[in-house]
């Protein structure tokens, strides 16, 4: 069965997800605009330098929970990646719709806000209730679509 443009473009989503680098969670990200994907990006380190995969984890070695002390990670987050490819190239992301598979925190939804983006599709959920609340505020709507929907008939 043929997906719909929300299954097609979060389908693609996971699959860039695949090149994470990240040890904790794959999450891949991709902008889309006027049914055209301007950007994608998936969780890992900066460009040139080493992988968690090839150093560890520190978030890791500390036990530090899901959601919380972001800035002891290496790594960026898949919608920051994706924000940051977009600028990289000159590709205006205003108006577009970032599709994730895990919803942002409140670092990228912050970003997401202020880079004019309009909705948010997501498979997954993600412990932090203050991203949720400040999507409201911004009038940034959000959807869930699971992964594997059930089939139509």
């Amino acid at each position: 069965m043929r997906p719909s443009w929300d299954e097609y473009f979060l389908e693609i989503a996971h699959l860039v997800a695949s090149r994470s680098t990240c040890l904790r969670r794959a999450v891949g990200a991709a902008i889309v605009k006027d049914k055209r994907i301007l950007a994608t990006g998936y969780n890992g380190a900066p460009s040139g330098l080493a992988h968690c995969e090839e150093v560890g984890c520190v978030r890791e070695q500390q036990n530090v929970p899901s959601g919380q002390r972001h800035e002891l990670c290496r790594g960026l987050h898949a919608e920051q990646n994706a924000i940051l490819q977009a600028a990289l190239y000159g590709v205006s992301i205003a108006e577009a719709t970032l599709y994730c598979t895990t919803h942002p925190c409140v670092v990228c939804a912050k970003m997401i806000i202020n880079a004019g983006m309009k909705e948010v599709i997501i498979s997954d959920s993600y412990p932090d209730e203050l991203a949720a609340a400040i999507f409201r505020e911004a009038g940034v709507a959000v959807r869930y679509l699971p992964k594997n929907p059930p089939p139509q008939s």
